[in-house]
């Protein structure tokens, strides 16, 4: 007949896979309580009299058992919460179709009329803040001077021209900052800029379809306008 000691080392090894989510989690474990109290009963029933099992050996395997089952327990409140919140993201970012958003990433969409907007977050005051619209081959389009800023979020648009006075083509974009104070760079993050036109659930949670710009997830969205 197994041991209890043998049954116990399963209910240990099962905690270490229901707490990674793993197989042994679940029935197994069930299944290893049912065998741990068949055999603790029947033990006890044929333990000797004069040498009864040691009370701190029973009660650290029944506290082994219980550890199991509550890590069942928690990993299934644990998925119960994360599907409430996944829920609740999901509803709340259909709130934001029809809004202008600021986001963390450095595309502009040019459609070949509309001004592609676009904005920068100044970690600190900057004396030169230039913005350089870079084409879809790698090559300057446009350099945009801001001059002076103050620290925080500064925006911009750009009209689809070139330095070259003609007007770009439509297509994708993309840009890159050069924020000095004297002769310290300063650190900046990009922002891209679009209305949301969609929003789409996916395993990894919800994602804003932005136009000129396409698939941005929450986590990156800085500001709604």
């Amino acid at each position: 007949m197994a041991s209890i000691q043998n049954v116990t080392a399963a209910a240990s090894s099962a905690t270490t896979a229901a707490a990674a989510g793993g197989p042994a989690a679940g029935s197994s474990s069930t299944d290893i309580q049912d065998r741990f109290l068949k055999l603790l009963v029947t033990q006890l029933k044929n333990q000797d009299p004069l040498n009864p099992m040691d009370n701190a050996q029973l009660t650290s395997q029944l506290s082994q058992i219980s550890t199991v089952s509550g890590i069942e327990k928690l990993n299934t409140t644990m998925q119960s919460l994360s599907d409430s919140l996944f829920a609740s993201q999901s509803m709340q970012a259909t709130s934001l179709i029809g809004h202008s958003i600021y986001a963390e990433g450095s595309r502009l969409g040019f459609d070949g009329s509309t001004p592609a907007a676009g904005g920068i977050n100044l970690a600190q005051s900057a004396d030169s803040v230039k913005i350089n619209v870079v084409g879809p081959s790698g090559n300057v389009v446009r350099q945009i001077d801001l001059g002076a800023q103050k620290s925080g979020m500064v925006g911009f648009k750009w009209d689809g021209m070139s330095d070259g006075g003609g007007s770009a083509a439509p297509g994708a974009y993309t840009f890159t900052v050069a924020a000095k104070s004297g002769t310290q760079t300063v650190p900046t993050t990009s922002l891209m800029s679009g209305q949301v036109s969609s929003v789409t659930i996916g395993s990894d949670g919800a994602h804003a379809i932005v136009k000129g710009i396409g698939d941005v997830s929450m986590q990156q969205i800085k500001q709604i306008l």
